[in-house]
């Protein structure tokens, strides 16, 4: 059993009073695992917590259990149950609020994404369903449009994943299925939240793709970057076609 201080904050990441929940207990636990103090019982101890947390009554007890995940991941711990425990929770979750103003930071899409990405950058994690996972939480029906900075954490998420050394190119493409068949079955009037939330998360996307993507400040090389890019470019370009249309020398990431 973990000691009664370990206990205690992750008791008080459940908390709604955003000073005991994010700068109290969640930054206590990533210093923790982050600075390697947890031992290999309590970081186990941990993560089912974790695992167990996604579940909670409360979305932004539930929001917090993925960033602690993905601190452990990052610290060199996985397990092959995290991934779907997770995007089960991520494309479900439907309290999409990023800030409130009572209970602090909410931000579910962000977290998720942000626990994806560790997976990316770690090396863990089917890059299939790791994908597969943003995509699904970009097109499923909501009313919230995203407004503190989900759309780049997810585009960061994807970038992460897509850093994988080895990723075929019908891994690095395929996800953006869910994208086409969302934007296929548009039709005139308001557009949908999911819409604009997935069509800003690929603005975000198209311009990474076209600089330097960096993680913990270094470099992160992406193969099929231009490929991903032109794919991008033609999904963006179907929803404004009374704005732009994709040249053949962009497309390839290199305009003049």
């Amino acid at each position: 059993m973990p000691d009664i201080s370990l206990r205690a904050l992750v008791d008080d990441l459940g908390s709604p009073d955003p000073d005991v929940r994010d700068a109290g207990a969640y930054a206590a636990l990533a210093r923790l695992v982050r600075g390697g103090a947890l031992g290999p019982a309590d970081r186990t101890w941990l993560a089912s917590a974790m695992l167990e947390r996604l579940g909670h009554e409360r979305s932004e007890a539930r929001s917090f259990a993925p960033l602690v995940l993905g601190a452990l991941v990052a610290a060199g711990d996985f397990g092959t149950t995290w991934v779907p425990a997770v995007t089960r929770w991520y494309v479900g979750e439907e309290d999409l609020r990023g800030h409130d103003p009572e209970v602090g930071w909410v931000h579910a899409v962000a977290h998720g994404a942000d626990f994806i990405g560790a997976c990316g950058a770690a090396g863990v994690g089917d890059p299939d369903a790791l994908l597969d996972a943003l995509a699904r939480r970009l097109v499923a029906p909501t009313v919230h449009v995203w407004r503190d900075q989900e759309d780049d954490r997810v585009a960061r998420a994807v970038c992460l994943v897509l850093a994988r050394p080895g990723l075929s190119t019908a891994t690095a493409t395929g996800w953006l299925a869910h994208v086409h068949d969302l934007f296929a079955s548009g039709s005139p009037g308001p557009v949908p939240a999911e819409a604009s939330n997935t069509m800003h998360t690929l603005r975000s996307l198209h311009v990474a793709l076209g600089q330097e993507v960096v993680h913990d400040e270094q470099a992160v090389g992406i193969k099929h970057a231009a490929l991903v890019r032109a794919r991008v470019t033609d999904l963006l370009a179907e929803v404004t076609p009374w704005f732009w249309r994709p040249q053949p020398l962009t497309r390839m990431g290199t305009a003049m």
